[in-house]
């Protein structure tokens, strides 16, 4: 069998640092703010902002978080991903060939899609790894592959797998995985979801403004393609799953760069909620599919020491799919349904 008569699978996440030194981080910084669909101002604002002030001033901070989640065998994204890879390629079977990529920094997209090009793949199927659509995530994988794709002479059969934020398989994924935890050992359960600027989710429904849309207590018609609203979604059919009761959990966003990003923020719900008398919570982070900075460090400790620190005890973070079976079978279910 030629690769011809093959599927090429392409996995694709944001992307890690070449190593935690302070100029691969500031790399990896340069790459990622400056794409227009991460930081969308006018292109001059943007570059005095992220040029000026946020690559100098985060890329030493950042690098030092991740010496702290550092292995010898590289980055834990990395290393999480291969091994996602390796078992869906066992799930898949010869007629596939799985890739990885990243959209910033290695495995390098335009590398690995070139790889793709001269195998002559006549089928790819592109797995953006992202269960919720937005325009810095799954919406800047989906313009890069077609801005390099668009340039070959002969282009194959190309499909993109959607968000599946509430694809049953998913839902039942991240609950098994809350399901290895004690779930009365702890006071409250909040899911903790990567944020956003309000601006840009109030663009995928113009006239609608994110801050006054009713998405946390149900799914408006509007919000197929809103993150804010597929998030709530996403914890309500999750909580059904665990059969909590509404006063037992919470939706918030962490990883903000400034406070015009959707709220409620996790690390205030986390405060209040020790403030309130809070001794453990379980955090569940659904917008992750692979355990990362902003999970294993961002919760796991730094929520850990505000939560501490405001009379709190546990943080539980609840790891992510990263090469669960279960994953994988959905993974199998996207691509080859």
């Amino acid at each position: 069998m030629t690769y011809q008569d093959k599927t090429a699978v392409l996995l694709v996440n944001v992307g890690t640092p070449d190593s935690p030194s302070v100029n691969h981080v500031r790399s990896y910084l340069f790459q990622f703010l400056n794409d227009r669909r991460v930081i969308d101002l006018p292109l001059i604002p943007q570059k005095l902002l992220v040029n000026g002030i946020i690559v100098p001033f985060r890329a030493p901070k950042s690098a030092k978080l991740y010496r702290e989640l550092w292995t010898p065998e590289g980055s834990p994204l990395i290393i999480l991903s291969r091994t996602l890879q390796r078992r869906l390629q066992y799930a898949l079977g010869e007629d596939h060939v799985v890739f990885l990529a990243m959209r910033y920094a290695k495995p390098n997209l335009k590398e690995v899609l070139e790889t793709i090009r001269e195998k002559g793949f006549r089928k790819l199927v592109v797995v953006p790894l992202f269960p919720h659509y937005a325009s810095s995530t799954t919406g800047t994988v989906v313009q890069r592959i077609m801005e390099l794709i668009g340039k070959w002479y002969v282009i194959p059969e190309v499909r993109f797998v959607g968000q599946f934020y509430d694809h049953p398989d998913f839902i039942e994924a991240f609950a098994e995985k809350a399901r290895q935890y004690d779930l009365e050992a702890y006071d409250h359960i909040l899911f903790s979801y990567h944020g956003l600027p309000n601006s840009q989710v109030n663009k995928t429904h113009p006239g609608i403004d994110a801050r006054s849309c009713n998405c946390a207590e149900e799914f408006p018609e509007h919000g197929k393609m809103c993150y804010r609203a597929t998030c709530y979604q996403t914890t309500r059919l999750i909580a059904e799953k665990l059969g909590l009761e509404k006063n037992r959990y919470s939706t918030a966003f962490q990883s903000r760069l400034d406070n015009n990003w959707l709220e409620p923020f996790s690390d205030e719900v986390i405060i209040a909620k020790a403030k309130a008398g809070a001794k453990r919570i379980l955090v569940l982070a659904p917008a992750f599919v692979t355990d990362c900075l902003e999970t294993t460090h961002e919760i796991g400790v730094e929520y850990q020491h505000i939560f501490e620190e405001h009379g709190g005890e546990k943080i539980q973070l609840v790891e992510s799919l990263n090469g669960d079976k279960s994953w994988v079978e959905l993974l199998k279910k996207l691509i080859t349904g």
